[in-house]
């Protein structure tokens, strides 16, 4: 047995640089997404829409650690049916809640919206969007960190902040935020 390798949990394998740039890109996307939605729906203030996305983050994270569930096989294979459901019960659970941190967070802190339905679709939609997108991200940045566990937190995270600033978008773009008041 001693020409059998061990198996490795991947703690200790390097990261191609392929890999570090990939993972540096996607983390810039929800950056780039949150300052999108200070440019879409009149509210310019870059504090508040990132307020947002980070309301949308936190809540969102509770379910979307079901997102992350990989197969138990070794080889990646077939996933079980348990893994299934608690893979598709994130896919359904976070965007709501997501969309629930932003639209909170922009309904009662930063002046609402004109038509709160309107509003709370609109970030519902973005969070669906956003965890389609934060999901293919996260098996990209997989596939390139091979069978290393290396930055697991961060790309979770960065998956979170595709949800987030999707959600800030959907917002932003559907909720226009109310004119302001002009007192004399």
């Amino acid at each position: 047995m001693s020409g059998v390798p061990a198996q490795s949990n991947g703690e200790d394998l390097p990261l191609s640089a392929g890999a570090w740039v990939a993972h540096g890109s996607l983390a810039l996307v929800p950056l780039g997404g949150v300052w999108a939605a200070s440019r879409v729906g009149g509210d310019t203030r870059l504090t508040s829409t990132a307020s947002e996305a980070a309301a949308g983050m936190l809540l969102g994270s509770m379910p979307a650690r079901l997102l992350f569930i990989r197969p138990a096989t070794p080889s990646g294979g077939r996933w079980t049916e348990l893994e299934v459901t608690a893979f598709g019960a994130g896919l359904v659970l976070t965007p709501p809640l997501a969309a629930l941190g932003t639209w909170g967070l922009g309904e009662l802190a930063f002046g609402g919206s004109q038509n709160r339905g309107n509003a709370y679709l609109g970030a519902l939609g973005g969070a669906a969007a956003g965890a389609l997108l934060g999901v293919a991200a996260h098996a990209v940045m997989m596939k390139l960190a091979g069978p290393s566990a290396r930055l697991k937190t961060e790309r979770q995270l960065i998956a979170l902040g595709f949800i987030g600033a999707g959600a800030t978008v959907g917002y932003q773009w559907a909720g226009t935020p109310r004119p302001e008041k002009h007192t004399r």
